[in-house]
């Protein structure tokens, strides 16, 4: 007789939260404690790097935004689904072209996609332009620095995406999508069974928007199939691929003056005809199995090809602005992109469990490389004068100007550029960790574990003549350590230490490497399983605070031999609490809580690598708010048998700073959304969302005071799904 398999994510489940079981192929309670058939298999997939332990066990922060909230909130690309966590906060993101965000504060490198993973693999680098929630199951947002076993991770925390993957049963939807400001989307989420050992997987979308900034226009278009076949009882080999194509232009958004105040928010101030064109093509291959009741291997390979190429018209700074003179004339640049990027990754890991003097050992070890080709070619035409002066003193062409009451595009063609930046980096790393989680008592546990990376990298800078080639390596060591009191099944309190690096890209004045940019962090907390402490409720709680410290933050070198280049020699510090809080009721009520307050900010002065402008102690860091809260709360009932579902939320985010060592903020905002969400006959629904219900203006983030990304207003989507 065939057994019955059902293929689940150990992250993404509720029913696996709290107690993922011990081997990938296992036989699996009922939900009611009924008894299951002895011919039925619950196969798991397990996560790199995370081991077996439930939730209350580990001495970290971690953040499940889950398929049931992303789908509440109608979360379609990774910022919006991030909106949710109060520990990550918007940064520049380089106008559009992919994302960027902070953990507690921190990002990574302003000229570079913030980092995140993709079902453990480094997947975040490169230029495939801003990730879409197509394909995507859940989102882990896991505090504090994770490099003493992921590697080369930012430093106040980690984005990890678990993808949709085949779970062995012939299911599906297909959505379609139409919104205000000429919005279009269609979705596809479809699975099927080609034999009892071989189950595949399609997801895909295709959008075609328009923006409430004017003349802008997208369109992207996203594929992402997946095949798994099931070896044996207890092995599986898993394929994803990932092909997302996006036609979007650079948007740097508008403008602050302290006379005139931000430039009109639905006014966009690029060119509508000068897009830039993103691709990405990456292939991911995992493969598990549990070799013994206690044993378990997991090997991956990963490999992502992105690209980035197109022309864009940029707000000018400082003195070649002339609308922070005149309030009425935007001056711009003009820039040609053509970046590409390679990544592969490479991991295996073995993990199991034993005993010692009757002392439980829950042990993770293993090794991975990875190698990143960056090769970036820019060519720049900036011909306005920095004199501080009015429009009407201008040339047009020359400052290739807007005016703001009456923008006139198409007037200049894309003028020919000179070369800004022309380089190839490679960089590559090998690292092997190991972790050991000892239960001491019933009661106690002790984490400890670390990580060694030996990193290699090659500069090729092509604009030199002849080019210049640097090449350099170095090393570093990561610990960690933590501590878990579990005062009963439901309630735990823990405490963690953990040390991070993050490998810096390019070279100093005489063509050395960086030293990997460091962080130390402390962290203490409390977690409730709140399934387990009250009847009739799923879910969990967690409170934390945190200090970390982080240094060799790149900064431009004080020497006058080193003039215009990089060191690291920034320092930082960001304490703060935290509390997040998810729960679904019996009763069709769902709750999501998310707050965090940061205080983050520099600890010793110095020049800005991005800016060119010096911040001072004390400043606090670009885009970091003090405080933060997402809010979201949905109900589900029935109405003549039709399940009918409602809900809202809120988002508040605190003043922020707005520009390194500029006396530039933005204002703090709070914005709140409705759906609502009837099935009008079996498998079919239709739902309305509702966005900034009450028009609220409000800016995002910013790079600089020329560089400010509008919130958009009040916005409406109705949108029909079609299950089986």
């Amino acid at each position: 007789m065939n057994k019955i398999r059902l293929i689940a994510s150990t992250s993404a489940v509720g029913l696996l939260a709290f107690g993922a079981p011990a081997a990938l192929a296992q036989e699996a309670p009922a939900a009611d404690g009924a008894e299951l058939p002895s011919d039925f298999i619950l196969v798991t997939d397990r996560r790199a790097y995370q081991g077996d332990f439930e939730e209350v066990e580990i001495p970290q922060a971690n953040q499940l935004v889950d398929a049931e909230i992303l789908r509440d909130t109608n979360a379609l690309d990774l910022n919006t689904a991030l909106d949710l966590s109060a520990s990550a906060a918007r940064q520049n993101n380089f106008g559009g072209l992919w994302n960027s965000f902070s953990i507690r504060g921190f990002s990574g490198d302003i000229n570079l996609p913030s980092g995140f993973l993709v079902n453990g693999f480094n997947a975040g680098r490169g230029f495939g332009g801003p990730r879409d929630i197509s394909g995507i199951e859940a989102v882990e947002v896991l505090k504090g620095p994770r490099s003493a076993l992921y590697g080369r991770g930012e430093v106040g925390g980690t984005i990890n995406l678990i993808t949709k993957r085949p779970e062995f049963e012939t299911s599906g939807y297909v959505q379609l999508q139409g919104g205000s400001f000429d919005f279009y989307r269609g979705d596809i989420d479809l699975q099927t069974t080609l034999d009892d050992n071989v189950g595949i997987r399609l997801a895909g979308f295709f959008e075609d928007a328009g923006s409430f900034r004017g003349s802008k226009e997208t369109q992207r278009f996203g594929l992402y199939p997946s095949v798994r076949v099931n070896i044996g009882d207890s092995s599986s080999l898993v394929y994803e691929l990932e092909y997302t194509s996006q036609e979007l232009p650079q948007d740097r958004g508008v403008i602050f003056s302290e006379q005139f105040g931000f430039s009109p928010i639905r006014l966009f101030t690029g060119e509508p005809d000068a897009l830039i064109d993103t691709e990405v093509l990456g292939h991911q291959l995992e493969f598990q199995s549990d070799f013994s009741d206690d044993w378990g291997i997991l090997v991956g390979a990963g490999y992502r090809e992105t690209s980035l190429v197109g022309d864009a018209f940029e707000n000018n700074f400082g003195g070649r602005q002339p609308f922070l003179v005149d309030g009425q004339t935007i001056s711009r640049f003009f820039r040609f992109r053509d970046y590409e990027a390679e990544y592969l990754a490479l991991r295996a890991e073995i993990f199991g469990e034993f005993n010692t003097g009757g002392l439980r050992h829950r042990v993770i070890f293993g090794a991975d490389y990875d190698e990143f080709d960056n090769d970036q070619v820019a060519n720049r035409f900036r011909a306005c004068p920095s004199a501080g002066l009015p429009g009407s003193a201008l040339d047009p062409a020359a400052c290739l100007l807007l005016n703001v009451n009456n923008p006139q595009y198409g007037l200049f063609p894309s003028p020919a550029a000179g070369p800004q930046l022309d380089r190839l980096e490679t960089t590559s790393g090998f690292g092997f960790y190991i972790q050991d989680q000892i239960d001491l008592t019933d009661n106690l546990q002790i984490r400890i574990g670390g990580r060694f990376d030996d990193f290699d990298q090659e500069l090729i800078n092509r604009r030199a003549v002849p080019a210049a080639v640097s090449e350099s390596s170095n090393s570093a060591f990561s610990p960690q350590a933590g501590i878990v009191f579990r005062a009963s099944d439901a309630l735990s309190l823990y405490a963690s230490y953990g040390e991070g690096i993050r490998q810096l890209s390019g070279a100093d004045f005489e063509g050395n490497s960086f030293d990997p940019n460091k962080s130390t962090s402390f962290e203490a907390g409390i977690k409730l399983d709140l399934g387990t402490m009250f009847p009739g409720v799923a879910g969990s709680a967690t409170a934390a605070v945190f200090d970390i410290d982080q240094s060799n933050i790149l900064i431009f070198d004080p020497r006058p031999e080193a003039s215009g280049e990089l060191i690291p020699a920034g320092e930082a510090r960001s304490r703060g609490l935290e509390f997040d809080a998810n729960a679904s009721f019996d009763s069709g009520l769902r709750i999501w809580l998310s707050y965090a307050y940061v205080d983050a900010e520099y600890t010793n002065s110095g020049t800005d690598s991005g800016t060119f402008t010096t911040f001072e102690a004390g400043e606090q860091l670009i885009n970091s708010p003090d405080h933060q809260l997402s809010l979201q709360v949905s109900q589900s009932f029935e109405i003549d048998e039709q399940t009918v579902q409602i809900g809202g939320g809120m988002l508040h985010v605190g003043e922020r700073n707005g520009e390194v060592g500029a006396d530039f903020d933005l204002p703090d905002y709070t914005i709140f959304r409705l759906f609502g969400e009837f099935e009008v006959v079996e498998n079919l629904a239709i739902r309305l969302d509702i966005e900034n219900l009450f028009d609220e203006t409000y800016f995002t983030d910013s790079f600089a005071n020329v560089w400010v990304q509008p919130g958009a207003p009040t916005t409406a989507r109705i949108s029909a799904r079609f299950s089986f």
